[in-house]
Formats: structure tokens, sequence, C-alpha cells
């Protein structure tokens, strides 16, 4: 592998010399940067390390796979494995997606002397796969930018985020606003709350919440749907939060959207910044067929 990396990066001539010593002391180290900005570093050796700023710490039990690298455009991938720790990686984290998408840096360091050291790739944490003790977590290369989806799509419904730069409808606005509070649980991820009394029943259907006090403060979670009874709204999340939900729990919640013209129209008015297609023809137009009665108008037959 090292004969494979050489051809392609520019070692310094020290960790050249250290390499063409034949007998070497090398290890992994990987700094791993979330996007809620938190700075990680991890590595295989037995000890901590220390280089651009950065403590490289062993207590993870983090191991490497092989490096699997292709000359095309296909994506780089190696696997880290390592053991679920109390305080440093947590099965809650991990299930909150807070590692999700994560940028990652894989170094090649001499740790006998660390500034004999190569940044080999940069790249992003991909699946996580985790057991009761371990997880195994995919670095991808950069290459796998390439295969997301880009550009408009062509669909009846609107493929705008609600309330991003081409929506433009304003979800800070007291109409698409609440504020409330958890007053009791109903599942682990329905429950009864208070402040949203003056909201029509559905109007936060398809919508997020924000938490801003309990154990899941600062996260977000998608509304499912939005009922009302005697005033007291009842809230049903589309996924249940990985802590759980305790009364008392305070949140800001906004409106949310079907992505239909008649919701843009009637709830946002907010047509001139459609961004969908509801006249496109269906799949049923392949299977049309002249008639004398007509039915050639595009409507659904």
């Amino acid at each position: 592998m090292v004969g494979a990396v050489v051809m392609v990066k520019s070692f310094s001539p020290a960790l050249q010399a250290h390499l063409d010593a034949g007998t070497t002391t090398l290890c992994w180290c990987w700094r791993i940067t979330r996007a809620d900005g938190t700075v990680f570093g991890f590595t295989d050796h037995d000890r901590t390390l220390q280089f651009d700023g950065a403590m490289f710490e062993p207590e993870s039990g983090l191991t490497a796979s092989e490096v699997r690298s292709s000359s095309d455009l296909s994506v780089d991938a190696q696997d880290a494995q390592g053991v679920l720790s109390s305080d440093r990686i947590t099965e809650t984290d991990i299930l909150d997606g807070r590692w999700d998408a994560a940028q990652v840096e894989v170094w090649r360091v001499n740790w006998a002397d660390t500034t004999q050291r190569v940044l080999l790739r940069r790249g992003a944490i991909g699946q996580i796969r985790r057991g009761r003790l371990a997880f195994v977590a995919e670095m991808r290369s950069q290459a796998h930018v390439l295969s997301q989806t880009v550009g408009r799509l062509f669909q009846a419904t609107c493929d705008a985020e609600l309330g991003d730069g081409r929506c433009r409808v304003n979800l800070d606005a007291p109409a698409f606003k609440g504020n409330g509070a958890v007053i009791d649980k109903l599942r682990d991820r329905a429950f009864t709350a208070s402040g949203l009394g003056s909201f029509v029943a559905g109007w936060f259907a398809y919508g997020t919440v924000t938490w801003t006090s309990g154990a899941n403060a600062g996260r977000r979670a998608e509304v499912l749907s939005h009922d009302l009874t005697d005033g007291i709204a009842i809230l049903t999340l589309l996924e249940a939060p990985v802590r759980p939900i305790a009364e008392t729990d305070t949140f800001i919640i906004r409106a949310g959207c079907d992505k239909r013209l008649a919701t843009c129209s009637a709830k946002f008015s907010n047509v001139a910044n459609f961004r969908g297609f509801p006249h496109i023809p269906g799949q049923d137009a392949v299977l049309r067929y002249a008639t004398r009665n007509g039915g050639h108008d595009g409507a659904v037959l």
C-alpha cells in the first residue's frame, strides 16, 4: 500500500527516509469535524499523539481497514472500527445523527516523531453500522459528492424547501411560528403541547420542531401530524427522538407544507414562488387513447 501512495503523494524528506529504512513506526490518525463544529482526534496507536493543535486519543479503540481506492470517479472508502465509549463516541449520538456527514482527515503518522506525517485523504463519514458494543464507520472520499442529485426536479409538487431562498416564505413570521411546551407524553413520538391553541389543526403538519430545552435541546424533528382538542395541540413526530421527551420540554414549531399548489396558494399566498409543475402529464398519459367524448385536456382520466 505504501508503494501505491508514494506515486500520488509528496512525502517530506524525513518521512521518506523513515519509510526507506525498512523498519517503521507508523500509525493512523483521524481528525473528525462534526457538523456542529466539534473536533475529535483518534488514533490506532496506544498513546495520545499531538500535532496541528489537535489531540489524537487512543481511548476509542479505533482501528482501520485497508483503503479501497480506484483510478476512476467511483467513491474510495476506508472503514474505521471502534468501541462505543461513554464520553467520546456514544450510541445515542450515533443514533441521533450527530456523526452523519462529519468531515474526516486521514493521516499516516510516525508516532515516534509526529513531524513526520502525511495527509492521505479527506472525506466524510458515510454509513455507520453499529452493534451493542462497537461501531464501524465508512469514510468516503470527496468523490461521493458527485453521486448526489443536483438541479431541478420535474414533478407536480414543489421541490423547494419551505422557507429557503427559492421558496422565500418567512417561517419566523408569527403566522407560521409558535412556541410550545410539552404537557403530557402520549407515546415515544407523540405528546400534547401548550401554547399552540390559536393555530388550526394541521397547521404544523409536515413542519419542524426545534427543541429549546430538555434532553433534545438544539435538535430538530419533523412533524407528522398536528391535531387540536379543546385548545390543546396534539403533535406526532415523524420519528421518535433518540433522547426521550419529558414534560415541560419547550420547543419552537414552524408550519409545514405538503408541496401542493393549492396549499402554496391558500396557506402561504406564495404561488409566484411555487417550484413544481402541477400540470405536467402523469404516468397515466402514456395509456390514454382517443375517445369521442374528449378527455384530452391533460386532466386525470
